[in-house]
C-alpha cells in the first residue's frame, strides 16, 4: 500500500518545520517535487533547499515533475479548479507509479499547513486506490504574519474571520468580526473598502529572507502596499501574501 504523507512546511524557512516534518521527511521512500515553470522556480528551488538541509536518509530519493497548468479558457471558476486538480492527481498517480509501483512512503511539501486553504488534501483524496494519508501539520502564514508584526491575532474574547480576496471584494467586510485575515488575493481586495477606522498589516514572503512587512491606517498604507506588491512581482515573478484587517467597533 502507498503512504502519502503530507508535510507541512510552513513558509519556506526550514527553522520552521517541526521535529514531525523532519523524521517524516527521512522516513519517505520518495519526495516529489513540482515545478511551475521557470518563472515560478524559486518556489522548486525552496523545497530542494529544505531537502538539502533536513533529509539525510540516504535511501529518501526526489524526484521533480512538472505540475499540470490551470486551463484559463474554462469560464466556470469551480469547473476549471476541478480539472485542475483532476489532473495534478493523475500527474501524482503518474510518478508514484514510475518511482514506488504499489507499495511504499511518498512525501510531498505543502506551503503552510494542509489543512489551511490548501488543496493537497482535496487533490490526495482523487487517487485510485486510496493511499494511506499522513498529514505533518505546519506553521501557517497567519501565525508568521502576526509574529512579524509583533501583534495578536484576535482582541481579548472577540472572533476573528480568515477568508479570500475573492469573497471580500464580491461581498464586502463580514457581519459580526472586527478583525479579518485574508489569503489568497491576486487583486489587493482591501481597496473596495471604506478605510475609514481600519489598520491593515501586509506581509509577503513570509517567513523566507525576502520578507516585506508594512502597516498602518488602510488609507495611507493600502496604496504603499499596492506599488511596493507590483514592483516585488515584476522582480521575482512570484508573489505570496497575506494581510490582517482589524477595524474599531465604531467604525
Amino acid at each position: 500500500m502507498i503512504e502519502l504523507i503530507l508535510v507541512g512546511i510552513g513558509t519556506g524557512n526550514p527553522d520552521h518545520l517541526t521535529r514531525s516534518a523532519v523524521t517524516a521527511l527521512n522516513r519517505a521512500d520518495l519526495i516529489l517535487i513540482p515545478r511551475k515553470g521557470p518563472d515560478k522556480d524559486d518556489l522548486a528551488g525552496l523545497r530542494r533547499d529544505i531537502c538539502a538541509e533536513v533529509v539525510t536518509n540516504p535511501a529518501t530519493r526526489l524526484v521533480e515533475f512538472d505540475l499540470p497548468v490551470r486551463d484559463p479558457t474554462t469560464p466556470d471558476y469551480r469547473r476549471r479548479v476541478d480539472d485542475w486538480h483532476d489532473a495534478i492527481a493523475a500527474a501524482w498517480a503518474r510518478e508514484i507509479a514510475a518511482h514506488l509501483g504499489d507499495t511504499g512512503r511518498v512525501a510531498l511539501l505543502v506551503w503552510g499547513d494542509p489543512a489551511l486553504y490548501d488543496s493537497t488534501l482535496r487533490i490526495a483524496g482523487r487517487l485510485t486506490p486510496a493511499p494511506k494519508i499522513t498529514v505533518i501539520p505546519g506553521i501557517t502564514s497567519i501565525q508568521t504574519l502576526c509574529a512579524a508584526h509583533a501583534i495578536p491575532l484576535n482582541e481579548i474574547g472577540a472572533p476573528f474571520l480568515v477568508t479570500t480576496g475573492r469573497r471580500l471584494r464580491d461581498h464586502g467586510w463580514p457581519e459580526g468580526v472586527d478583525t479579518l485575515v485574508v489569503m489568497l488575493d491576486g487583486d489587493c481586495a482591501f481597496q473596495t473598502l471604506p478605510p475609514e477606522g481600519v489598520q491593515i498589516w501586509w506581509t509577503a514572503y513570509a517567513g523566507m529572507a525576502e520578507e516585506i512587512n508594512i502597516a498602518g491606517p488602510l488609507a495611507g498604507t493600502g496604496p504603499e502596499i499596492i506599488a511596493r506588491r507590483a514592483a516585488t512581482r515584476a522582480a521575482h515573478g512570484w508573489l505570496m501574501d497575506i494581510y490582517l484587517l482589524r477595524r474599531s467597533s465604531a467604525a
